[in-house]
C-alpha cells in the first residue's frame, strides 16, 4: 500500500469504529457528518509521515481484532479531565497507560501545545475558531485541545508513539509548525485557497 492507501483505509476504520461509539443521551450529530470527520482526519493525516500512518494502522487493526474500540477509548480517557466523577466509574474497563507511554504523550503534547499556540498568534481569528488550548480550561461542555489530543495519543502504541515525537521533533529542527500543515489541509478541503484567505474571512 502507498501513502494515499494507507491514509485512506485509516479513515475507513475510523469511520467504522466512529459509528461504534456509544454516548450518553444517544448518538451524537457529528456521527451522522461523515464529510467532516473525513475532513478533519485527514488533514490530520496530512501533517503524519508514512511510518507514522503505517504504525497507526497497525494499532487499528490490532485493536479491532482484540475487540476493542480505540476511538471509544479516546473519549473515555478524555472524561478524566472533562467529567472526573463519571470516569471513576469506567476507567477500570479502559486499558492502562504504561507509565512509558504517559512519558512519550506528555513529550509530545508540549510540543504540540506550544506550537499550536505560535499558530493561533500568527492566525488568531482561525484559532478563535478551534477548541481553546489547555487542560485547565475545559469543562462539561467544552474539551480543550490538550484534553482532546492526550485521550487520543493514548491510545496509540508505544511504537506509534515513538514515531509521532521523533517526526515532531524534525519538524521543530526544521521551523515547520504540525498545526499549521493539519490547518492548511483544513482550509483547503473547505474550500479557501489559503490559511490567509481563510484567516481573511473569518476576521
Amino acid at each position: 500500500m502507498n501513502r494515499s492507501e494507507i491514509a485512506e483505509d485509516i479513515l475507513n476504520r475510523e469511520w467504522n469504529l466512529f459509528q461504534q461509539v456509544q454516548n450518553v443521551g444517544g448518538r451524537a450529530s457529528c456521527q451522522e457528518d461523515e464529510r467532516t470527520f473525513r475532513i478533519m482526519r485527514a488533514a490530520q493525516f496530512e501533517a503524519w509521515n508514512e511510518a507514522m500512518l503505517a504504525s497507526y494502522r497497525q494499532d487499528l487493526i490490532q485493536a479491532e481484532e482484540a475487540g476493542r474500540n480505540p476511538l471509544s477509548e479516546k473519549y473515555g480517557y478524555m472524561m478524566r479531565s472533562t467529567h472526573p466523577q463519571e470516569y471513576e466509574q469506567i476507567q477500570d474497563l479502559l486499558p492502562p497507560v504504561s507509565p512509558e507511554k504517559e512519558r512519550l504523550v506528555e513529550e509530545i503534547l508540549a510540543i504540540e501545545i506550544s506550537q499550536t499556540a505560535k499558530f493561533r498568534a500568527m492566525y488568531p481569528n482561525l484559532g478563535r475558531r478551534g477548541r481553546p488550548l489547555t487542560t485547565a480550561e475545559d469543562h462539561d461542555a467544552v474539551t480543550s485541545v490538550e484534553t482532546y489530543t492526550r485521550g487520543e495519543l493514548q491510545t496509540y502504541s508505544e511504537r506509534t508513539l515513538e514515531l509521532y515525537l521523533n517526526h515532531l521533533r524534525k519538524l521543530e529542527q526544521n521551523k515547520v509548525l504540525f498545526p499549521l500543515i493539519v490547518m492548511k489541509a483544513t482550509v483547503r478541503a473547505n474550500g479557501y485557497f489559503s490559511l490567509d484567505e481563510a484567516e481573511k474571512v473569518f476576521r
